[in-house]
């Protein structure tokens, strides 16, 4: 929440009104980034709760702090991504752990305030990227091998995240909690400040001259945050076109059961 399409989607909830919780890794930056939007907006209802995704223990911490103090829980914008490489303190790829474990992990954590609270949506940051990612249900979280193993791990998650959008959805059937997965374009964000430098040589010209900036890339996700009559749409894949299909691996439900009981199985659930 303290960048990017995070920042830029809390900026206009706000402005709307809401009551906003930037969950950020950084209390610097996210501190600042509540300050600013509080500032801007006039809406003092802009708090900041510290979050690292590459932590379950930080999640789990998280989300016993947020139904401590936070009553109401309408709306989980599940926004964070890495691209970078590496392995997190629970022994899982970076990528994986960030862009789906994580969210995996919070999102069960806050379900029954968002079934308490419903209508309630859930809305997954996810990517066409997607179209490349090879999940294989019995080596969840393990880094692929290969020489563009951290491509093909970001390529993976994005796919976890279409999954995950599409499992939540069945699974939340009658609830009136509803979920949507978001392609939000090829946006100017410090997504892949990690990268090698050939391929930052390769991304920053065109970034600069093709890509959305964050506000363009969070309108689609604004949209299935707040957007009336999308509850038929639950567990679809949204661009800033509307609900499209997603890649065909992205419409397997076989293999979304298996990444969401493996899921529950890594984060233990």
């Amino acid at each position: 929440g303290s960048s990017g399409i995070g920042a830029a989607a809390a900026l206009e909830l706000a402005r709307c009104g809401a009551r906003v919780i930037l969950a950020t890794r950084s209390a610097r930056r996210g501190e600042s980034a509540a300050s600013r939007i509080r500032r801007e907006t006039g809406n003092n209802e802009v708090r900041f709760m510290h979050l690292d995704l590459a932590s379950l223990r930080s999640v789990r911490a998280f989300a016993s702090t947020f139904l401590r103090q936070e009553p109401q829980l309408h709306l989980l914008i599940n926004n964070a991504g890495v691209s970078a490489g590496g392995t997190t303190e629970d022994g899982f790829s970076l990528p994986f752990q960030v862009n789906h474990l994580g969210h995996f992990l919070l999102t069960q954590l806050l379900l029954e305030r968002l079934r308490s609270c419903a209508p309630s949506r859930v809305v997954i940051v996810a990517s066409s990227a997607h179209c490349a990612g090879r999940l294989r249900p019995e080596s969840l979280g393990r880094p692929p091998s290969g020489l563009f193993s951290t491509f093909q791990d970001y390529c993976d998650s994005k796919l976890a995240n279409v999954l995950h959008a599409r499992e939540l959805a069945t699974r939340e059937q009658g609830t009136q909690v509803t979920c949507y997965a978001v392609h939000p374009g090829f946006v100017n964000t410090s997504l892949f400040r990690h990268a090698p430098l050939w391929l930052k040589l390769l991304l920053l010209p065109l970034a600069w001259l093709l890509f959305l900036d964050a506000s363009e890339g969070a309108q689609v996700v604004l949209d299935c945050a707040t957007q009336d009559g999308l509850e038929p749409f639950s567990g679809r894949y949204f661009t800033d076109c509307g609900p499209r299909l997603p890649w065909p691996a992205g419409r397997d439900d076989r293999l979304a059961r298996a990444l969401w009981e493996g899921s529950e199985r890594l984060v233990g659930l």
